[in-house]
């Protein structure tokens, strides 16, 4: 690569980035507005397609910690590529997929996979390579312009794409794309060398992806028992307190943990991480529930649907696109705060007029609003995470704020897409609009918590571990 203080090159090795977080974004949402088509292709209902996003987001959230951590044992640029590779491998086998199955296989797991390899690596080079606070902010606002358009976007080329050709098609358009990035990402170099001796905990990861696992395949399961449902949660959570008591005592041994405990001492960080978890809860899980009510109560089409969540895109990419001015003018607290209060009102308006106009066009405004919040926050909610730590823990930090980002994208598929599955009906559409709205409510309060000013390493470091 060109010496890296080029805009130039740093324009190079931002597109292939910014476009894999676009693909893996997209690939959470798309599937929504497939949700007859495929159901009805692979003989499955809407609860086995809403398994399988979900089982997604989960495995993603679920590795995404230690393919942080693989990257410095194994290089950056090495782990990108590779994760592509088996992201690719994963969209081919969902083309082709027989049955429910083999679609959860190449899409659920393979892709799943994929995305937990290569998205560290984006967030951990954007983070070396952009040393200016101003330029930082310009980059992952480009990258998380790139996410949302994906995340909001997924609905409308799906739905165009399948329409147009078939559901098959559109996991042909992922592995397209993948070839693209791969492409592109020659001009990418690794900025530090691999440490070979690096300690992977495998224990620690086993315990915590199980933990989630179990916690998310819970709630998933609250249709079918309560008593399973409770079962899970218990499991799950015991599994997390003993990854909790594993690492503190892996520490105290003086070993390497899957993720150091002194993350969770920085109280700003951990205020930013609880706003990203939210942040994708409220965008996966309302493009889940807006899209299944549409197709499946309402009797929209594949291409109707995706052509409504225009609006959402629309606002997310004006809102993404001006990261960077508005990061200039305005602290990342004032941000979030704004981003939060507009996701809110956006989801107020969804229920309003889903109640009072019966029309295709009503869910508009609302996803307008939802875009143009979540646009505005997410930048700035990755600016305060990575930003509170220094060069020798990005590997960390980036794999556990994407783990926590794609946390928030499954719980908001299992448990608004839960609420709404459960009746598929104008009143469970209500019901899972309003837990949404009430878990909005908790991310404006962690943003309100969030230091006034701008968050750098001493910044964060004076407001105390916690």
């Amino acid at each position: 690569m060109a010496d890296p203080s080029t805009s130039g090159s740093l324009r190079a090795v931002l597109v292939p980035l910014a476009l894999a977080q676009f693909i893996c974004s997209f690939a959470g949402s798309n599937m929504t507005v497939m949700i007859n088509d495929i159901s009805r292709d692979l003989h499955t209902t809407v609860q086995g397609v809403q398994i399988s996003i979900t089982l997604f987001l989960l495995v993603m959230a679920a590795l995404m910690i230690p393919g942080g951590k693989v990257t410095d044992r194994y290089g950056r640029k090495r782990c990108f590529l590779a994760g592509l590779a088996l992201y690719g491998v994963g969209a081919v086998l969902s083309a082709f997929s027989p049955g429910l199955g083999v679609l959860i296989l190449g899409n659920s797991i393979f892709e799943g996979v994929g995305t937990a390899l290569l998205i560290p690596p984006v967030y951990i080079l954007t983070t070396l390579l952009f040393a200016d606070f101003t330029a930082r902010a310009r980059a992952f606002g480009a990258i998380m312009a790139m996410a949302g358009i994906g995340g909001a976007a997924g609905p409308l080329i799906g739905g165009l794409i399948t329409s147009a050709i078939s559901w098959r098609a559109a996991f042909g358009f992922q592995a397209v794309v993948v070839v693209v990035i791969i492409l592109f990402s020659r001009k990418i170099t690794d900025p530090l060398p691999v440490n070979p001796a690096r300690h992977l905990d495998v224990g620690g990861a086993v315990l915590s992806a199980t933990g989630l696992v179990l916690v998310v395949m819970g709630i998933l399961l609250a249709k079918v028992d309560v008593w399973l449902l409770l079962a899970f949660l218990l499991a799950g959570g015991l599994l997390l307190l003993w990854f909790f008591l594993w690492i503190r005592a892996k520490e105290r041994a003086g070993r390497e943990p899957l993720v150091s405990l002194a993350l969770f001492r920085n109280r700003t960080a951990n205020l930013g991480m609880v706003t990203q978890n939210i942040q994708w809860l409220l965008l996966m899980g309302s493009s889940f529930v807006v899209a299944t009510y549409l197709q499946v109560v309402k009797g929209y089409s594949a291409m109707a649907t995706g052509v409504i969540f225009t609006s959402a895109t629309a606002g997310l990419l004006v809102s993404s696109l001006a990261a960077g001015r508005l990061a200039k003018r305005r602290a990342q607290r004032t941000l979030i705060v704004a981003g939060f209060l507009l996701t809110i009102a956006g989801v107020g308006v969804l229920l309003v007029m889903a109640w009072w106009v019966p029309n295709p066009w009503s869910s508009a405004p609302g996803l307008l609003l939802i875009g143009l919040g979540l646009g505005v926050m997410l930048t700035p909610s990755v600016n305060v995470v990575q930003s509170s730590f220094g060069e020798d823990q990005q590997g960390e930090i980036s794999g556990l704020s994407r783990s926590v980002s794609n946390l928030g994208s499954s719980l908001g598929t299992a448990i608004a897409g839960t609420i709404l599955v459960a009746g598929l009906t104008s009143h469970a559409y209500a019901a899972a609009m309003i837990t949404l709205a009430g878990i909005g409510l908790l991310g404006l309060t962690a943003a309100a918590g969030l230091p006034r000013g701008q968050v750098t390493v001493e910044t964060a470091a004076q407001t105390g571990p916690r």
